[in-house]
């Protein structure tokens, strides 16, 4: 059994869905090593989330922004927490529902992804900044 752990520092990008896969095969080159494992992709922040989904349409990524604004309004008189901007606390409420990692197997010293599917960075603020990421993949060589 053999274990690797890297961080990633991701540009900041704008509101909504990016694909990350390539940059987090990138900079864990070690995948490559192993024949079967598991990598774990965890971020470090509370206003942004990770999930796996469609890597081929980019209309997919524009209708999860869609879906998310309508389900998880910005400006909810309700809120409390908004000291930080009316796109505060509904990215904590957004990154809550789709979580703060992924797991993906590796398979032959790659991700063993189905067909179409992706790694995606949800960035839930108008200005979130650069984003952390901590990867961590274990397996058999």
């Amino acid at each position: 059994m053999k274990m690797y752990q890297q961080g990633l520092s991701l540009r900041e990008r704008k509101r909504g869905f990016h694909l990350i896969t390539d940059e987090v095969e990138r900079a864990m080159p070690e995948l490559r090593e192993f024949q079967t494992g598991m990598c774990h992709v965890f971020i470090q922040h509370t206003s942004a989330s990770l999930t796996v989904n469609e890597n081929a349409d980019p209309t997919v990524r524009k209708d999860f922004e869609m879906f998310f604004n309508k389900y998880v309004p910005e400006n909810d008189a309700d809120y409390v927490h908004n000291d930080e901007g009316s796109d505060d606390m509904p990215a904590h409420l957004k990154a809550a529902l789709l979580g703060n990692s992924v797991m993906i197997p590796i398979r032959n010293g790659h991700l063993a992804f189905g067909t179409w599917q992706g790694i995606y960075l949800c960035e839930h603020r108008n200005y979130g900044g650069s984003r952390q990421l901590l990867i961590t993949a274990w397996g058999t060589i």
